[in-house]
């Protein structure tokens, strides 16, 4: 039997705008996932360590405060340090090219920016999650 894909989603660092992770979670479980929202202010210790918690296949981080090259990777390499290589880590909001280029050079998913369409976001997910799941 299949379970439904289990995602994280989470606001790190000091980042306020919360509108559009929250339409995003709910066209998740819309599409039939089951949503993990942690909110805003969430400390890449603190999402690593609730993924583990609760047995996710992606985190997903939504930046919009510029802080995408400091706290991406972090939280890539607390999943390292943590034994989580097989959960897929994506992000969102705005982030420049070259940014894209190098954290996914890191080992991230996907990143995707404003207007990208949801039903991208969750095709992508879908497929990497059946292509990967443990």
């Amino acid at each position: 039997m299949n379970r439904k894909i289990r995602i994280l989603m989470a606001k790190p660092g000091l980042d306020g705008h919360d509108r559009g992770i929250k339409v995003l979670a709910a066209a998740y479980r819309d599409a039939g996932m089951e949503v993990i929202y942690l909110g805003l202010r969430q400390t890449p210790e603190m999402i690593v360590s609730s993924a583990l918690q609760e047995d996710v296949d992606v985190i997903a981080l939504s930046s919009l405060n510029n802080a995408h090259m400091t706290i991406f990777p972090n939280v890539l390499k607390l999943m390292k340090e943590k034994g989580l290589d097989d959960i897929l880590l994506v992000g969102g909001g705005i982030i420049p090219k070259k940014d894209i280029l190098e954290l996914e050079s890191l080992g991230m998913g996907k990143l995707f920016g404003p207007g990208t369409p949801v039903k991208e976001t969750i095709v992508y997910i879908d497929k990497w999650v059946q292509d990967n799941r443990r």
